[in-house]
């Protein structure tokens, strides 16, 4: 068993953004006990704290007056039935080492969602997808943990409210409750999720799972700025949800909208190409920019400063909401000194 391990210093390296903020304190766990006695001596002292894993959706505002937990719980067990694998995977692991270790071991159907960042924990969280393809269509439950009493608690897939980059445990379960494990069912009859615009020399029953991961994984490098370069927490904003009569006004005004028609009959729009359509010039404030190659993108390209990403944000949705008469929704969550926040149209 590995020791926690606790430091005193920047947050820099642990939020993808590159921030260059502090924590009173920051402990690495790799035990769910470790976890649960960090969580009730922080209680008993009235010390804040927050759990992160690679810190991949979120943006600081401020140094961090609390403890900051680094879930490094770790662990994949399988379970093989006659149609399809079960997969129980500790918060603690990498999505994208899991999807890899999935292809190694024959378990295909999670390679569109190939080299996403952050651990599974917000995985669940955050209802993460790309290309076709959500966790909710592959995750048959979240167990839980209450912080209080140890309890780990199942809720069942129907019962996560999975929607759009959201779930119950953005809500109901958010404080005194951390994700433990997911579990993943993975059918092994493999039908390949292809998009026609991606993937225009893929044969349907000519390709195979790797070949999906390889090219996935090609576009993400081309489309999306390498966080070790340049800060970001991918996609900023979320793809607006609006009604079939607000929709009906834009398409008459631009047809080439990209825009998917939605189970309720609500129309879910690009944000990346109402920032596209807009045209920012090239808009800079501070050390924070919008990314060239992908819009909905705002980066730290050199020692960008919260509030410089905030007033780029700021200025994007007001910018948008003029033009198109749309708000766009920040997709990350925002952390002041004591904890997750949300922000409001009139507070920043």
């Amino acid at each position: 068993m590995h020791k926690n391990q606790i430091y005193q210093k920047s947050l820099k390296d642990l939020n993808t953004f590159s921030i260059n903020v502090t924590a009173k304190k920051i402990i690495f766990v790799r035990t769910i006990k470790s976890l649960i006695d960090i969580c009730k001596k922080c209680d008993l002292s009235n010390i804040p704290y927050i759990i992160l894993g690679e810190g991949s959706n979120v943006l600081f505002l401020e140094n961090y007056k609390g403890i900051v937990i680094i879930n490094r719980i770790k662990g994949i067990k399988v379970k093989e039935k006659k149609n399809f694998w079960l997969l129980h995977v500790l918060s603690g692991e990498k999505w994208n080492d899991l999807v890899k270790y999935t292809l190694r071991m024959g378990f295909f159907g999670l390679e569109n969602l190939a080299l996403i960042p952050g651990c599974l924990g917000s995985a669940a969280i955050q209802n993460i997808g790309a290309y076709g393809l959500e966790l909710k269509n592959v995750c048959q439950y979240v167990d839980i943990i209450s912080l209080k009493n140890s309890k780990i608690i199942r809720i069942e897939k129907d019962l996560c409210k999975f929607s759009y980059r959201d779930s119950i445990f953005k809500y109901k379960y958010r404080k005194g409750y951390a994700v433990l494990a997911v579990g993943i069912k993975i059918l092994k009859k493999w039908n390949p999720i292809i998009f026609k615009s991606f993937f225009k020399n893929i044969s349907i029953t000519k390709t195979n799972p790797y070949q999906i991961y390889n090219n996935i994984c090609q576009i993400r490098k081309k489309k999306l700025p390498n966080i070790n370069k340049l800060g970001n927490a991918g996609s900023f904003f979320k793809n607006p949800i609006i009604s079939k009569k607000d929709a009906k006004k834009i398409l008459s005004l631009y047809m080439n909208v990209p825009h998917y028609f939605q189970i309720d009959g609500s129309v879910k729009i690009s944000a990346a190409w109402l920032i596209e359509k807009y045209d920012f010039n090239n808009i800079k404030i501070g050390g924070a920019a919008i990314y060239k190659k992908q819009k909905l993108i705002l980066i730290n390209r050199k020692k960008a400063k919260p509030k410089e990403i905030l007033k780029l944000a700021k200025t994007i949705q007001e910018s948008i909401l003029k033009k198109f008469k749309i708000w766009l929704e920040p997709e990350i969550d925002f952390i002041n000194s004591s904890g997750k926040i949300k922000l409001l149209k009139n507070i920043y």
